[in-house]
């Protein structure tokens, strides 16, 4: 069984190797849904306790799709979308149905032997909904930047440089003009309420930062334990402590540490054909957050980590380079820092010449 989800109707393919039947139902409807998979059985001559497999690319929905699938017996899979081979024609037909065909015909392989596709991690429940608290102090930091330069905007528009710091809203009405007269009551009721925003917004991420530190200082699951131990390092802190472990160390099982790099997207993808021989750069596939922190974070080990190993393979190999190089020198360290973290939350196996902070 292959399903295209879509938010309003569902494509499904039936097939047993050899016939097919093509069913579209409303989305979301699991009576529905188990009534069309005995149908399949029947018109297949299938037994009501003949196996069933089935898959569906991730997006949207998640995988809440998948628990219930699991639960109730079935071989689910989640796809990633992006590892689903298509035709590389400059124009090709595109349908929900022919895409839960593609689906259906890939499955059956899929369930052969053979490597068609990626399948997605699915984390467990619990592991999903705390990642959801780091994602959260993201959004709102993004939502604090955008009310600021809306403020700060607004204001240019009338000749005014002026920071958003606090008590703004008090400060309104001394605010001066180009030409010294306050600012029009409308704009200032408007940046009132804008301002108002900011700092609901300021009010949210204090009290999920707040419950953050409350999570790893209690310590009470293996998540928060590596946390905790990471933000021991210098120049790792609390966000970056977070966001690895709900992200990846947390509930990820790696078996080397090529599956770890790959998993964040710091994997090199080379291009050769015939004479032709090139590097492309890393894939960017994977989870990008960490990715995106994990550079931030190896500029950090440079200043607060100088007499590690993997700060002086840095300063012999690219400091003397130029700006591209060091660039190019900064991913591949994060690569390796990311590897040596992961060595120390699973084995205790603590970087060479790295330092913890002090009380």
């Amino acid at each position: 069984m292959a399903l295209e989800l879509g938010h309003r109707k569902w494509q499904i393919r039936f097939g047993d190797g050899e016939r097919t039947r093509d069913v579209a139902m409303p989305a979301r409807d699991l009576g529905r849904l188990w009534e069309e998979i005995g149908k399949a059985k029947a018109r297949f001559g299938m037994k009501e306790e003949a196996e069933v497999g089935s898959c569906y690319e991730a997006g949207w929905d998640g995988f809440w799709l998948h628990r219930h699938l699991v639960g109730a017996g079935v071989k689910n899979l989640v796809v990633d979308s992006a590892s689903i081979e298509v035709s590389r024609r400059r124009r090709r037909a595109k349908t929900d149905r022919l895409d839960a065909a593609k689906l259906l015909a890939m499955r059956i392989r899929h369930e052969r032997g053979e490597r068609v596709w990626s399948v997605v991690r699915v984390p467990e429940e619990e592991a999903e909904d705390v990642r959801q608290i780091g994602r959260e102090v993201e959004r709102l930091k993004k939502e604090l930047r955008q009310h600021r330069s809306r403020i700060e905007s607004l204001l240019v528009t009338q000749g005014v440089v002026e920071k958003v710091r606090r008590g703004f809203g008090d400060r309104l009405e001394q605010i001066r003009r180009w030409d010294g007269s306050g600012l029009p009551e409308h704009l200032q009721e408007a940046l009132r309420r804008e301002y108002e925003r900011l700092e609901l917004c300021r009010r949210h991420l204090r009290e999920v930062e707040r419950r953050q530190r409350e999570m790893v200082e209690a310590g009470e699951s293996e998540t928060m334990r590596k946390a905790a131990a990471l933000a021991e390092l210098r120049g790792i802190g609390n966000r970056g402590s977070w966001v690895f472990t709900t992200e990846i160390f947390g509930w990820r099982r790696f078996r080397n540490r090529k599956e770890l790099a790959s998993c964040v997207g710091l994997t090199p993808m080379p291009y050769q054909s015939g004479e032709c021989s090139r590097e492309q750069g890393i894939s960017k596939v994977g989870n990008r957050r960490v990715r995106w922190l994990l550079v931030e974070i190896a500029w950090g080990w440079l200043r607060y980590q100088p007499d590690s190993r993997l700060s002086r393979w840095y300063m012999e190999r690219f400091a003397g380079g130029g700006a591209r190089m060091r660039r190019i020198g900064i991913v591949a360290m994060a690569r390796r820092l990311l590897i040596e973290l992961w060595h120390y939350v699973e084995h205790g196996a603590i970087p060479e010449g790295a330092q913890f902070k002090t009380t």
